[in-house]
Formats: C-alpha cells, structure tokens, sequence
C-alpha cells in the first residue's frame, strides 16, 4: 500500500500503534487499529450503499464520529470526499453543491431539510437513519489501489473575485501536511493534540494527519468555547492545542484565573496571531503559539518552531518549498518591500491539483496566493494584507462577491460593496455600501435581516452604509480602497451597536 496515500497512512500507523488511542470525540474513543478496521468498514458500507471509487460524497457533518469515518472510508473505497461547512445554506449551499457534483450527500438530521430546500438530487443519507452507512455493519473491503496524486477530497475555499471554489485535493497533500506541521510543532506520540476546530476545514483535518504521522491521540470537541477551552485542555491532558488567530484576543477577554495554567499544553498552532498578543498570550497561558503560511491550496510553506517564534511573523521557508515575493508584474520584489506572495514545491503533490472545473496546474509550477507579505533580508515573512478582497472573519474566510451578491438579491438595492474593517478580536468585520434603487429607501438592519436569510451567520454584514453611489474607477470598477479608509463613520448602521 502506498504510504502517500491516506490508506497508506492509516495502515501504517495501526501497524506501528496499534492499540494506542488515536482519537476522542464525545463519548467515542478509537484505537489506531480499530481507527483501520472503521475506515475499511466504512468503505464496505458506502460500496453497499452504491458508491464506487471515483464517486463523490458531500457531508453536512459537524464534529462527529460520522464525518472522520467518512473521510477516511471514502479514501479507503477510493471515493472522494466533499465536507461541506454546517452554516451553509440556500444560495452558498446551492453553489457548493453544484461545483462539486456529488452522487451522495451524508447529512445530520438537523440539517436535512436544507438538501431539499436547494433541489439537491442526488441520494441524501441522514444519520441514524436506517439507510446511513455505519462501519462495523457491512464486510470491511480491501483498500482501493490509489496514487498519491489522485484526489481524495474536494475542499471549499471562499473567493474573492467569484464564488467559493473547491479545492482539488490528493492524497499525498494529506500526507505533507501530517509530516510538515508535525515537524514545526515538534510532536512525538507522547503528545496529546486538542482541536475544537471544525473537522470541514484544513487545520482540524490535518491536526488527524498530524497525529497519525507520530503516533498522538487527538481529542475533538464539538464547537469552540473560550470559556470552557483550557478547562478542557486540562481534563483531556492536552500538550498541543489548535487556535485560529481571532480565538487569541478571545481566550485573553476571558478573566483571569487559576485555570490559565492548569494544563499540559506548552504550544500550539495560531496562525494569524496578532503579533502585540503574542508574548501576553504565552506569559498568561504558557504557551508558545507557532504561526505559518498554509492554504487549502498548498502546505505549510513558511514556519516557525516553538523555540523560535518572532511575534507577528508567520516564520521562514519550510524544507522542500520556495517561496518570492513580487509586484502586480509578477517581478521579485526588495526585501522589506510588500508585494504578493508565490510559493511552489519539489515535494510530489503536496500541493493541491487545482479548481473543480479547471485543468490540474503543473507539478512544481508557481502559485499565486492572493496573500500581501513582506520579506525581511533575513528570511523571515511577515503578512500584511490580502490583495484581493477575501474578508477574515471569526476564522472564515468570506468571499465578498457572495456577499454583494446576497445584497443585489434585495428589491431595493441597486449595487453593493462588501468589503473588511478592522475588528477589535483580530481579523476582519465585514462592511457593506448599499445603494438603493430609485425612489426607494433601504433600512440598514432590513437589509442586515435579508443577508441573514441568504448568507452564513458568520458572513452576515455587521456594518451597513446606505450611500448615494459608490466611488468607481474609470473603468467602472469599485474603488474599494477608498471604502476602506473610510470605514466606519458616525453614520453607519451597527448590528452590534
């Protein structure tokens, strides 16, 4: 079996750790090997259900038992997985669907209802439904022969000049993230990994690869609680622990308490970490937060170790990756000055394959990230912006045309702008400038009310200008820039306010 392949990897490590715990969630805990038996059970029990190698399965799965068995029973049959966010719904869910085209759609009988409310067609299981695949109940199958290069899941990443794009990725892309992550987090199988992180996402996919690749235990929790996490970090005897750069100023809003240091945990993952937060967040919690560069797209290409964090870097180029920084010509940049980053690799397929619908990219080619950095002379990166117009809110990514899309959808809005203000928790809020239509008026918490039915909880506007007109290029294009700067005035409508 190929070990760069996820089969690979999940035979591999029952072999080596056998009746060590791999992971908890709830009230389940698997061993590797019965994490083994589990995936070639689930793969007897899609094969059963009709699905083939090739087929894809969509998932509208929380944190569950269900949706790990699924993603590695997929791989395991040599399907391809499709997880879906939960906050999905109505247009955002339609799009994902269409793109991806899958054959099945396993989905938690709370959020049933959503599959029909958008003409899905395809066959839709429900958990705990007598006709959900359940490993342990059908023979387990042998794993399908896959290449390290064939795609075993399709991962959607927000856009920021079109709608959300799944991300074709192979198996082999699993594999180097389990190996480069574990690397800069200096994990051996004497550590125990906690995530509270959605499973439908990179970081918390990859923290399962990661554990895998040394012989860890991970524990799942459900949904984040920054008032809950280092209580829960202490019952589960965590040593590593997984935040996204907007969980840090929540974690330190909490009050201060006895908590703060009870545990094991001594780093963890934070990328996005704002860096003044950082040296207050390891003197408070005694923690060191290890930053980086890694997108659906590719890898962790730019690291730093917990012995050697610079606050507000994401650190230098990993082994077996490059990475330039350059202007809108696509010409190298001088150290300290910003311009976007490009990365590529040597490692086979550690990068994904491309867009659903679009031919793979070459092997070692370069690839735009749409990310604005700054190169130091001493090889150290640090973010500045995105260049395009992707807002990062609450650890989602939200595609602004989805947004202005949502809004052109209300009869009363002529043209719409989405774009990001700072947030006092990090990253971004989002914003809106609406025009209305002739002759008619828009209440900002209306149209708050409308984006609501039509966009994720996280997506929906938090901020509402109602402007005359939009400021335009001579093109016609709207100058978002001066938006931006304009931010939030003492006229604008807060839905927080």
């Amino acid at each position: 079996m190929n070990r760069m392949t996820i089969p690979g990897l999940v035979d591999a490590a029952a072999a080596h750790h056998g009746e060590r715990t791999l992971f908890t969630l709830d009230a389940t805990m698997r061993t590797y090997a019965q994490t083994r038996t589990a995936a070639a059970t689930m793969a007897g029990a899609l094969a059963a259900r009709g699905c083939r190698p090739g087929d894809r399965v969509a998932a509208l799965l929380s944190n569950r038992v269900e949706l790990i068995d699924l993603v590695l029973g997929c791989a395991w049959l040599g399907a391809v997985v499709v997880p879906l966010n939960t906050a999905l719904h109505g247009r955002l869910l339609r799009h994902a669907l269409d793109e991806s085209e899958p054959r099945f759609l396993y989905v938690e009988e709370e959020l049933a209802a959503r599959a029909a409310e958008v003409g899905y067609a395809g066959e839709v299981w429900v958990t705990g439904a007598p006709q959900a695949p359940v490993p342990g109940i059908e023979k387990a199958l042998d794993p399908h022969p896959s290449r390290p290069g064939d795609t075993a899941a399709i991962l959607f990443t927000s856009g920021t000049t079109g709608p959300s794009r799944g991300v074709r990725c192979p198996h082999a892309q699993f594999v180097w993230w389990g190996r480069n992550v574990a690397g800069s987090l200096r994990l051996t199988a004497d550590d125990t990994l906690y995530t509270s992180l959605p499973l439908f996402h990179t970081n918390a996919l990859n923290t399962l690869a990661q554990a895998m690749t040394v012989g860890a235990a991970m524990v799942v929790d459900r949904r984040f609680s920054a008032s809950r996490h280092w209580a829960r970090a202490a019952e589960t005897g965590a040593t590593c622990v997984y935040v996204l750069g907007a969980m840090v100023p929540m974690l330190l809003a909490q009050p201060p308490g006895p908590g703060d240091r009870a545990h094991r945990a001594w780093r963890g993952l934070g990328p996005g970490t704002p860096g003044p937060l950082w040296e207050v967040f390891r003197e408070r919690f005694g923690v060191a937060l290890v930053d980086g560069f890694g997108s659906t797209e590719t890898n962790m290409v730019i690291g730093s170790v917990p012995e050697d964090c610079r606050p507000g870097y994401m650190g230098t180029v990993r082994g077996g990756f490059e990475a330039r920084v350059v202007d809108a010509d696509l010409s190298p940049v001088p150290d300290g000055h910003p311009g976007e980053l490009l990365v590529r690799t040597d490692r086979e397929h550690a990068f994904s394959t491309g867009y659903v619908g679009e031919p793979e990219q070459s092997p070692g080619s370069w690839r735009r990230t749409g990310d604005r950095v700054v190169r130091e002379s001493d090889g150290w990166f640090r973010f500045v912006d995105r260049v395009k117009d992707c807002i990062r809110r609450r650890g989602e990514n939200i595609s602004s045309y989805e947004v202005e899309a949502a809004l052109r959808a209300h009869p009363d809005v002529a043209e719409a702008a989405a774009f990001p203000v700072p947030s006092t928790l990090a990253e971004d809020e989002v914003m809106v400038a609406v025009v209305p239509r002739a002759g008619r008026t828009l209440d900002p918490a209306q149209v708050a009310r409308h984006c609501a039915g039509e966009l994720s909880a996280f997506a929906v506007p938090r901020y509402v200008d109602v402007v005359a007109t939009l400021p335009l290029t001579e093109t016609g294009k709207v100058r978002k820039s001066v938006l931006r700067e304009r931010g939030v005035t003492g006229g604008t409508w807060d839905r927080c306010g």
